[in-house]
């Protein structure tokens, strides 16, 4: 919880494949730093990390929704009953598994008021997105995942939804992970510069009434 009295607007922390490790734990640090009530969510409390994989392969091939989003569903009941946490202004960030979550969960919870996949795969068919928040999403050049943020780029922007996409020419998957070998400070510092100013605009500030 960042210092003051609040309220604060919040952001639940989705975590990759490797699990709640001290790299998720950073970022979430790093948010509330930022002003943030900053949320990280251990998917592999209730499930392993097979079927939690299991459950975004289902997602990426059939558009089946995996039982995870409604444990990041319930991750944001917790999180806005706080005291000093604003229910109307939250987001959520997530990574590779994560950001493909973010993905699913984003087009499906109304709360949310923006979310920031990173280097996350698309639920199929990709016209799921159709009620999708804002996005701020962050791609590797060199990774498979490039083309997704692609396609995402250009649904959202048939449907007009606010968006914000970049593939980091010449970067690997985990990019952002300053604790990997595929870590790349100037894209990594870019993509966290980005996903402030998104969530700025889109979380931090009231919601529109009327």
């Amino acid at each position: 919880m960042p210092e003051g009295a609040g309220p604060h607007p919040g952001v639940v922390v989705i975590h990759e494949a490797f699990g709640l490790n001290a790299h998720i734990r950073d970022i979430t640090r790093r948010f509330a730093g930022e002003g943030y009530a900053a949320l990280a969510v251990d998917l592999f409390t209730d499930h392993s990390r097979a079927v939690c994989m299991a459950g975004l392969m289902g997602l990426m091939l059939t558009g089946r929704e995996p039982s995870s989003i409604a444990d990041l569903s319930a991750t944001m009941d917790h999180l806005v009953a706080q005291p000093g946490v604003d229910p109307d202004r939250v987001g959520a960030i997530g990574f590779c598994m994560g950001g493909g979550y973010a993905i699913a969960w984003g087009r499906r919870d109304k709360r949310l008021r923006a979310i920031a996949p990173f280097y996350g795969t698309n639920p199929r068919p990709l016209e799921a997105v159709r009620r999708m928040c804002p996005v701020v999403g962050s791609y590797p050049g060199k990774d498979f995942t490039a083309r997704s943020g692609r396609k995402l780029d250009r649904r959202l922007a048939q449907l007009g939804v606010a968006r914000d996409i970049k593939v980091y020419a010449g970067t690997r998957h985990s990019f952002f992970n300053d604790t990997g070998r595929s870590y790349d400070a100037g894209a990594a510092a870019d993509a966290w510069r980005r996903t402030l100013e998104f969530f700025a605009e889109h979380v931090q500030s009231p919601r529109p009434t009327g």
